[in-house]
């Protein structure tokens, strides 16, 4: 893990207003941590799991707010 994009990818992120669900899912899924339960999981948050595990730092734009 790299401390650096994850502080630098979570700073933009939420400059940008992207949805809380699917930063959190991106923190989640870059750290390698289980996911939350099952009944708090949203689309966002899936998404964002996703792309944190991959590594993916520039997929949030679907999520940011218009």
């Amino acid at each position: 893990m790299d401390k650096q994009t994850y502080y630098e990818a979570t700073k933009k992120m939420e400059s940008l207003g992207v949805e809380p669900d699917y930063i959190i899912g991106w923190q989640t899924g870059f750290l390698r941590s289980p996911k939350v339960e099952a009944q708090r999981i949203t689309p966002p948050y899936e998404a964002g799991y996703n792309d944190g595990l991959e590594g993916k730092t520039d997929s949030h734009g679907s999520w940011a707010k218009q």
